[in-house]
């Protein structure tokens, strides 16, 4: 299928998917825990998951699916056609708030980013992108990023992330927030994304990232001109959890030198 018909076809199914999850605010959640009590699935999950994967396997029975809740395909390389699912990303934020969650979804030919989609269902913003012709959010193409400075910056990052931890020196976390305009923490890294796409906050940064995360938010943020790399400055990691950050290339590398200490 050509990606533009491609492109209309997901959205349509995403529009779909969202209806399900809005339905859903009516009826009581099955939640679980996964690898721990704040790593929470819900039965919506797992349903709007299954959706996907059901009409994939159906229209393109070629590709695979790397989705979060393990429905889909083992991914082991990034050979063919590979859709990369978060069914609802910020599963916390639907399960507490009923809103800040999203539909994160990247299409990938042979590793290379051609359609990506972040469905913030509750406002009914879509955010969406097709390997080189720009980003939008719905009908509205959005703006090349500008250049900024880390003093004018708002940046996304997750408090934990200044508290002592495993992965980096804390004490430049500090530094970084200290230095910067603002922070701002969302709980769903695709919105995270979306909103370095829309120039709303300027970088985001996680420890701790899996494909289906940031997959879809990388094409639409690349589009506008974002950098997205790990803490080492490498392409994102597309096969398996990884650090993560995406932001305007006036600060991408400065947050990297000089903010980023890895352990």
């Amino acid at each position: 299928m050509e990606l533009h018909t491609m492109d209309l076809y997901i959205k349509s199914l995403i529009k779909e998917a969202g209806h399900i999850i809005r339905n859903s605010f009516v009826t009581e959640l099955v939640v679980e825990a996964k690898s721990n009590a704040n790593d929470l699935v819900t039965n919506m999950d797992k349903e709007i998951e299954q959706f996907f994967i059901s009409r994939i396997r159906r229209d393109f029975p070629g590709h695979r699916v790397f989705g979060e809740e393990g429905f889909g395909d083992v991914i082991e390389s990034l050979e063919g056609t590979i859709w990369m699912l978060d069914p609802i990303d910020g599963t916390m934020n639907f399960v507490h708030q009923k809103s800040n969650f999203a539909i994160s979804l990247g299409v990938y030919e042979d590793g290379i980013g051609k359609l990506g989609y972040i469905y913030d269902v509750v406002n009914d913003n879509l955010y969406h992108a097709v390997h080189g012709e720009g980003a939008y959010c719905n009908d509205e193409r959005l703006m090349p990023l500008t250049e900024t400075s880390l003093e004018k910056s708002i940046v996304g990052i997750n408090a934990t992330w200044v508290t002592p931890n495993r992965y980096i020196k804390h004490e430049d976390s500090i530094r970084l927030i200290q230095d910067v305009r603002g922070t701002r923490s969302y709980g769903s890294a695709a919105l995270e994304l979306a909103f370095v796409a829309t120039g709303r906050i300027d970088a985001y940064l996680s420890m701790r990232l899996s494909p289906w995360d940031i997959a879809g938010g990388i094409i639409i943020a690349q589009e506008v001109g974002a950098i997205a790399t790990n803490f080492k400055g490498e392409a994102a990691n597309l096969l398996q959890q990884d650090s993560f950050i995406a932001a305007n290339p006036s600060v991408h590398s400065k947050i990297l030198n000089e903010y980023i200490n890895l352990k």
